[in-house]
């Protein structure tokens, strides 16, 4: 009788890597491959969506007015007993949670958009929507009038420098140097001293993530330019995110993150604070659980199944469109996140080239770049919490040096490399 045994994985060899050269066509190209009917926006379209999002959300709350009554009820619980009308009762809140969660997230995404001005060609409309549903969900919109300012201003920086270690807002990678990691590492056990962290360790940093990264960006700029001063955020006209022009519209936006906070403060002395935390809050900080999942992971990700990876660049190697290459599309939660996010995870890496494109065209004017870019075009199905898992322990840093540079594991390893420029012929 033979015993069949497992060959153990190649030793690690930077040099089999396989290599990536990044694309060289430029933006009018790109643009050129997609049809000019998938840039109109329809304000009436548009608004639907708006409307149907708003319809939404007020049925949800409606329904959720009757939890606790239903529960109360004498014939629920003779059913039931009365810990079963608890049990009841506290699932009903969980499924009102989830959905009106994803549909605050959906409502987020509009405004989101009107930021862009994707969501009409006026100019007004756009920052009269984006302002009022962005502070009703605690984000400082940016634009009134002509001026732009707060979280629009900076999120197209990000746009406009994505994937640029110098330039871009968020999500930078931390370098060899910033961990502390030595450039000539002879002993992988180094990397687990500086990198290995427990299980339950990296459980409780992950969901820390994700309910309070946003908060921490906007506050303390966590995660973004490490070269901005200490204590830069969202919220100071002074920051040095913000030009002296944007100084009135960062207050504008504060003005209404304050005016919504004296709505909850007003809510809950009518109703209580039990209440506004059971019908908004929760709600709420799904909204921010939502956008950090959805947004890390359309930029952090080593992708290595389909050999295709997300590089960031330095210098002169970076542009506007490699940068907006270097995200991924993902079917984050099927059919819900195409009905109440607005495709914005499923079609991400077109509105990081266009912008200003619908979102409604984002799925036809996918085909149209996926066909045209070819391999540059990154997507994946991993199930989303499998992925957040593993890029959360697998994208670690990037090297000091280097104009092309990929994540690297816990380990110190890469899956890609930048493949090596071929000199011109004179």
């Amino acid at each position: 009788m033979t015993t069949s045994t497992v060959s153990p994985p190649p030793p690690y060899d930077e040099d089999a890597l396989p290599t990536y050269a990044p694309m060289e066509w430029t933006l009018k190209e790109i643009r050129s491959a997609i049809p000019p009917r998938l840039f109109e926006r329809h304000t009436g379209r548009a608004l639907l969506y708006l409307a149907r999002d708003i319809v939404v959300a007020a049925a949800f709350w409606a329904a959720a007015t009757r939890i606790d009554t239903f529960a109360s009820r004498l014939d629920v619980q003779a059913l039931l007993t009365p810990r079963g009308a608890q049990v009841l009762k506290w699932s009903l809140w969980m499924v009102y949670w989830w959905f009106q969660g994803l549909q605050f997230t959906g409502l987020w995404v509009i405004g989101h958009e009107c930021g862009h001005s994707a969501f009409s060609p006026h100019t007004l409309l756009n920052d009269t929507i984006g302002f009022i549903l962005h502070s009703a969900l605690f984000t400082p919109f940016f634009r009134l009038t002509l001026t732009d300012a707060s979280w629009k201003y900076s999120h197209h920086r990000h746009h406009s420098n994505h994937a640029s270690m110098e330039r871009d807002e968020v999500y930078v990678p931390k370098t060899r140097s910033d961990l502390g990691i030595p450039q000539d590492v002879h002993d992988e056990s180094i990397y687990d001293e500086i990198l290995g962290d427990t299980p339950i360790y990296t459980m409780f940093m992950l969901i820390q993530q994700q309910l309070l990264a946003f908060p921490a960006y906007l506050l303390f700029n966590v995660s973004g330019q490490k070269h901005y001063p200490k204590w830069t955020n969202h919220f100071d006209p002074a920051s040095i995110i913000f030009t002296k022009a944007q100084k009135n519209a960062v207050i504008m936006s504060n003005i209404g993150l304050l005016s919504m906070i004296a709505i909850l403060y007003a809510a809950s002395q009518i109703f209580s604070f039990a209440d506004v935390v059971k019908f908004y809050g929760v709600p709420w900080l799904l909204v921010t659980h939502w956008f950090i999942l959805i947004t890390y992971l359309h930029h952090t990700d080593p992708l290595e199944r389909i050999l295709q990876t997300l590089p960031h660049y330095r210098g002169p190697e970076w542009n506007f469109q490699r940068g907006a290459a270097a995200t991924v599309d993902r079917p984050v939660l099927g059919w819900q996140g195409r009905y109440f996010l607005h495709d914005v995870a499923h079609f991400h890496v077109i509105h990081h080239f266009f912008p200003m494109l619908p979102w409604y065209h984002g799925e036809e004017a996918t085909q149209y770049l996926k066909e045209f870019i070819g391999p540059h075009y990154a997507w994946s199905d991993k199930p989303i919490f499998s992925a957040l898992w593993d890029s959360y322990n697998r994208c670690q840093f990037v090297e000091d040096e280097g104009n092309v540079l990929f994540y690297r594991d816990r380990k110190g390893h890469a899956v890609r490399r930048p493949a090596e420029k071929k000199e011109k012929s004179s």
